[in-house]
Order: C-alpha cells, then sequence, then structure tokens
C-alpha cells in the first residue's frame, strides 16, 4: 500500500497499540515493501504514506519507537526483507532490546517466519484462528493480539 486514498488503520489497531504502549511496551513496525524494488511506486511515495500513517496515529496518542522497511524486490537476496531476520536485528541493535523478549504480530506467514528467524515471539492475525505454526497463537485483530501479550506476560510475572 502505498497510495494516501487507500490508507485505512487495521481493525482494533489504536486500541491494541495503545493497551501495549500504556503498559510499557514500545512499538516499532517493519515492512516489507517490494512495490519499490519493482518499480510500482517510488520511496517518495512510500514516505509520503508512511508519514500520513505515523501522524494519523499520533493524533490517537500513538506513538512508534522505529520504523524499518525493506525496499528490495523479492529476489534481491538482502538480508532485511522478511523473512531474513535483519531488519530485526537492526531494530533490537537501535532499539537496545533482546529479541527473546520481543514480540513479532503480523498477518503474512513470511512475518511468523521473520519471529522465529530472529528468535522473538509471533502472533498471527488471521479472520479465522488458526496457526501457522502450533506454537504460534493467533488472533483476530492487533487489539485480541495485544491483550494475548499482556496475558502472557502477566502469567510469566507470575
Amino acid at each position: 500500500m502505498h497510495r494516501i486514498e487507500d490508507y485505512a488503520r487495521l481493525p482494533g489497531a489504536v486500541r491494541g497499540l495503545r493497551l501495549l504502549t500504556d503498559a510499557g511496551y514500545r512499538v516499532a513496525i517493519v515492512t516489507n515493501q517490494s512495490g519499490i524494488g519493482r518499480g510500482y511506486f517510488d520511496e517518495a511515495a512510500f514516505q509520503q504514506f508512511h508519514h500520513h500513517m505515523l501522524r494519523d496515529f499520533a493524533s490517537q496518542g500513538i506513538r512508534f519507537a522505529a520504523t524499518y522497511f525493506c525496499p528490495h524486490a523479492p529476489d534481491a537476496g538482502c538480508d532485511c526483507r522478511k523473512p531474513a531476520p535483519g531488519l530485526l536485528q537492526r531494530a533490537a541493535r537501535e532499539l537496545g532490546v533482546d529479541l527473546r523478549a520481543c514480540w513479532m504480530i503480523g498477518d503474512q506467514p513470511s512475518d511468523v517466519d521473520l519471529a522465529l528467524n530472529a528468535g522473538c515471539r509471533a502472533i498471527r492475525l488471521v479472520a479465522e484462528p488458526a496457526s501457522h505454526a502450533p506454537e504460534v497463537p493467533t488472533a483476530r485483530d492487533l487489539e485480541a493480539a495485544s491483550r494475548l501479550i499482556l496475558t502472557s506476560a502477566t502469567q510469566l510475572a507470575q
């Protein structure tokens, strides 16, 4: 997605992200943008869309710790395209976090694979309860995923 007119928040996004940030989690965005590498749109169009999204969430009180994107085409062989762990490893270095304590929420199998490749936990967003892998929980939206993370953190603290 790169056109502002196509922008729409994912269901439960504001409430879910607010739950996480209020609980002290830092949230980062990691995204593949192969449309840049394939020539469908340029980086400037992506940046314009991305800044629109960040402003929209900021208007709702949601701030992201960082954002990372891979502009390469699928066949580029880079280490930053999901499911390769390059972007998450970069985020961990720059944000000073241990990936084993992090969660990846995404709607694509490559998001789950990225989490597993980087050594963090994953939640896959799906319309119907299912799982990419038996050890990967699913949620219907970002709010439900956030509640799973907070429940997991509470259980670990006990």
